[in-house]
Order: structure tokens, then C-alpha cells, then sequence
């Protein structure tokens, strides 16, 4: 009989929402904190983000086993002036907390043209993306920014000593059609395709990353050496500069907007994070808006490509054309994922989902 996870079988969302959602309350999560948790891990995997999906979920489920992620609670409000908001996180789930933080400015966006909540101490938050669709099917643009105060893994163009993490920016933009799904890291790359690419014994596709010696490699155990190598920002070893910056206006608008960071030294896995929404109507109009984001899309699908090579793919196009085929055919989970949860099934006694199909 084959081994199912080493099978390449696909999985109904549903059924992996309630399977996830399962072992993060057998873990310890309240349940309606579970499913959402497990809602946007999915939804990660819909968009083909497999890195930060449910590649993400053992690693969550040792956090609640070792207490780190709080379980209980509501974040603490640090400030709150109707249109600015900042929560002290708790180390809370951070799915669950940035969810929260949505509804919470979508509603608020009915009184104040923008709206903005800075998380500090927020558990990790997973995948970027993941968030972007449910605000902007409101008609609602929204901007969403995170940053690790305790990690470090892209050192500052020109240095050698790993200071700050990829600190992804992401963006969902409404048009008259599909929206515009942007997460980017201002990083060549991230922490976890690194660690996924020296598990498997394989290499970067390029050279993005530095050895502690200031020497290009494409080789992820280069990170991990003693003193660590470094990711390079976005931009690399020509344009690295412009990374870095961005870098470091993501830092300013998370960390040091929501008052807490690196200068506390903080141990702990988390995530500081910046959401902002912003409602068209209330500036140049919603009907001027889709307009322009409309005619801006077309012109670039338009945009005649160098002859034999493929057409122009706006950002999130191809995440939302695999999420559609993923809804209707199941999803095709990354080698890695199930088998890295084999021993909390085991542990707590929960079954795999039912495979859809099986591909021979």
C-alpha cells in the first residue's frame, strides 16, 4: 500500500480547514480562534504560497504546546482614536488577531476614510496574501505590513551581520475585475524557502544569499554557519540599496509605529504588524477608482510582450487562477507538509482528511 503522505493525493479546502482547525484545538485553541487560524493557513496553500501555509501548522502546534502561543485573552488596546488603532497582541495567534483587526477597520471605515491598526506582539501571522481577498471583495483597498522583531536574517546593504527579517509589504487593490494581490518581501527571498531548500539538500535558484565572508552564495547552509551568514535585500548586490530601504520604512511603519521592536530585544516568535484600509469613496470616488485600476490592469495584460514569450501577468493573477482550480479540484498540499505532521496526529489522535483524487 503507498505511503499517503508520501502520495501526491488533493484535499477539499473544507475538509483541510475542519482537519487544521481539528489539531489546533486538540492543541489547546478555542474553536472559533482555530478556524480561523486554519481558514488562512488554507487559504495560503489556495494561492500556491506553500511555504507559509499549512507548512506553518506544526510549527504552530509547538508553540501552543510549549505555552508561547497564547491561547486566551483578548490583545490589550494601547491606543485607540477611531481611525488609528494599536493593540499590545499578547503573542495571541496571529491570524486570528489580523482577522480581528480587519473586521474591526471594515467596520470602522464606515465612520473614517482610513483606517489603521499597528499590532505589537502579535504571535507570527503566516501568509500576507492570505488577508488580502476578503477586504478587497468590499470594494475596500487595503495595505498590510510585517516584521519580526526577534528575528534576523537580512543584514544592511553593505554589512555582514544579519539585523532584520524579509518584512513583507503585500497590497490588495480592487478593480472592476479580479483584484491586484501583492506580497512582496524586501528580501531576495524568505527565511522559510531557505530552510524548505536545505532540508531537501537543494540550492537557491541564484545567488541571494551572503556567506559570513561577504561571498554571494546560493547555497541555504550559508545562513546558518557560526557567525550566520545573510539574505540579501531585495535589489541584491546592484540594487540592494533600494531593499534595504524599504527594509527599513517597514521596520518604521511596524515596529516602531506600534511602539515595540529591537530595541527591546525581544526572544520570542512574533510579529510586529501594520494593517491599514482605505475606503476610494471617501477620496476620489469608488466609481474614478475602479476606473483607473480597471484601465491600468487592461493596459498592462495588453502590453505586447517580446515575441514567443508569454503575455503580461498582472501581481496575484496566477495565485487567483490556481486558487479557482484548487477550490474546484482540491488542493495539491507540498510534499513536506503532511509527513512534517505525522507525530501530532499521532499525538492527538487526529485522522487525516480524505483524499479527493489520487494522482499515479
Amino acid at each position: 500500500m503507498d505511503n499517503p503522505l508520501t502520495h501526491s493525493e488533493r484535499y477539499a479546502a473544507a475538509d483541510l480547514i475542519k482537519w487544521s482547525s481539528e489539531l489546533l484545538q486538540a492543541a489547546g485553541l478555542a474553536p472559533e480562534r482555530a478556524n480561523t487560524v486554519a481558514e488562512i493557513l488554507v487559504e495560503a496553500d489556495l494561492l500556491g504560497h506553500s511555504t507559509h501555509g499549512l507548512q506553518l501548522l506544526a510549527a504552530y502546534l509547538r508553540e501552543l504546546e510549549a505555552g508561547s502561543m497564547t491561547t486566551t485573552g483578548e490583545p490589550e488596546i494601547i491606543a485607540d482614536r477611531g481611525a488609528a488603532i494599536t493593540w499590545h497582541g499578547r503573542y495571541l495567534p496571529g491570524p486570528w488577531l489580523v482577522v480581528k483587526a480587519i473586521d474591526l477597520a471594515c467596520e470602522r471605515i464606515k465612520l473614517h476614510p482610513v483606517v489603521t491598526v499597528a499590532i505589537q506582539q502579535s504571535h507570527h501571522i503566516a501568509c500576507l496574501a492570505a488577508y488580502l481577498k476578503r477586504v478587497t471583495d468590499q470594494g475596500l483597498l487595503i495595505l498590510l505590513l510585517s516584521s519580526d522583531p526577534a528575528g534576523k536574517a537580512v543584514a544592511p546593504y553593505g554589512g555582514l551581520q544579519p539585523l532584520y527579517t524579509p518584512n513583507p509589504v503585500a497590497a490588495g487593490i480592487p478593480t472592476l475585475g479580479e483584484p491586484i494581490i501583492l506580497d512582496i518581501s524586501m528580501s531576495t527571498t524568505s527565511v522559510s524557502l531557505i530552510g524548505r531548500l536545505q532540508q531537501a539538500g537543494q540550492r537557491l535558484p541564484f545567488p541571494w544569499l551572503l556567506d559570513n565572508q561577504g561571498n554571494v552564495s546560493d547555497n541555504p547552509a550559508d545562513l546558518l554557519t557560526d557567525p550566520p551568514g545573510s539574505i540579501l535585500p531585495l535589489g541584491a548586490t546592484d540594487l540592494g540599496y533600494k531593499g534595504f530601504a524599504l527594509g527599513l520604512l517597514v521596520e518604521a511603519l511596524t515596529s516602531a509605529l506600534a511602539g515595540y521592536g529591537r530595541s527591546e530585544q525581544p526572544q520570542r516568535w512574533g510579529a510586529s504588524v501594520l494593517l491599514q484600509v482605505m475606503d476610494p469613496a471617501a477620496f476620489g470616488g469608488r466609481e474614478n477608482f475602479l476606473r483607473e485600476t480597471e484601465w491600468l490592469a487592461e493596459a498592462c495584460r495588453s502590453n505586447a510582450p517580446k515575441p514567443g514569450s508569454p503575455p503580461v501577468r498582472l501581481p496575484g493573477s496566477r495565485a487567483l487562477r490556481l486558487r479557482a482550480e484548487q477550490l474546484e479540484q482540491g488542493i495539491a498540499l507540498y510534499p513536506t507538509i503532511l509527513p512534517s505532521l505525522q507525530p501530532w496526529l499521532e499525538k492527538l489522535r487526529i485522522s487525516l482528511p480524505t483524499p479527493l483524487t489520487t494522482k499515479k
